[in-house]
C-alpha cells in the first residue's frame, strides 16, 4: 500500500470500515438506520400483497372463465333440445295417427321441421347426385360403369352429406362412374 491516498488501488478506500453491504457498482455502502430498514420491510410486505392480491384475482378470473363457458356450453345444448320437442310432438302425432297417409304427412311434417331447425343452426345437407367426386365431401361406397357418364361422377347418393359452418359433418354416401377398365364388359364392343 501506498501512501493511503489510494492511488495505486483507486476503488478501495482503506479508511472506511467493511460494513457487509456493497452497491451494485461494487462500491461500500453505508449501514442503513432502522426507520430505512422499516420502509424496506413495509414496501417488501406490500408487494408481496400485490402478487398474492394478483394470484387471487387471476385464479378467480379462470375459475370465472371456465363457468361461463361451461353455462354457455348448456345453454347451446338447451337451445337445440328446446327446438327439438316440437319435432318430437309431431312424430308422437304421427304414430298415434291411423296407418295410411296421415303417417306418411305426418313423418314427411317431421321430416321439414329437422330440416329446418338443421338449418336454421347451420347445418347444410347436399345431395351430389351428378357432381364430380370429390373425396373431401364424399365417401364413394361403390363404383359402377356408367355410358355417356364422365369417369368420377356422382351416379347415386345412399345418404346425404352434411357440414356445419366449415366443417364437415358426414360425407355424402355416393356411387360413382367408373371408368371403362374398371367395371365395362368389353366382350364384343367395338373399339
Amino acid at each position: 500500500m501506498t501512501g493511503g491516498n489510494g492511488e495505486d488501488d483507486p476503488g478501495r478506500d482503506d479508511s472506511a470500515e467493511p460494513t457487509g453491504l456493497e452497491s451494485a457498482d461494487g462500491a461500500p455502502m453505508e449501514p442503513l438506520t432502522r426507520e430505512q430498514i422499516e420502509a424496506l420491510r413495509k414496501e417488501r410486505d406490500d408487494l408481496r400483497d400485490q402478487v398474492l392480491r394478483r394470484r387471487a384475482e387471476f385464479e378467480n378470473y379462470r375459475k370465472r372463465v371456465e363457468r361461463d363457458r361451461h353455462l354457455s356450453s348448456l345453454d347451446a345444448s338447451a337451445a337445440i333440445f328446446k327446438a327439438l320437442i316440437p319435432t318430437l310432438d309431431n312424430l308422437d302425432r304421427a304414430l298415434a295417427a291411423p296407418t295410411g297417409e296421415g303417417l306418411r304427412e305426418g313423418v314427411e311434417l317431421i321430416r321439414r321441421e329437422l330440416l329446418s331447425l338443421l338449418e336454421s343452426h347451420g347445418v347444410m345437407a347436399s345431395d351430389p347426385k351428378g357432381e364430380k367426386f370429390d373425396p373431401n365431401l364424399h365417401q364413394a361406397l361403390s363404383r359402377e360403369p356408367a355410358p355417356g357418364q364422365p369417369e368420377g361422377t356422382v351416379l347415386g347418393v345412399f345418404g346425404k352429406g352434411y357440414s356445419y359452418k366449415d366443417r364437415l359433418l358426414r360425407p355424402a354416401m355416393v356411387t360413382v362412374a367408373a371408368g371403362k377398365d374398371e367395371g365395362d364388359d368389353d366382350s364384343g364392343a367395338v373399339h
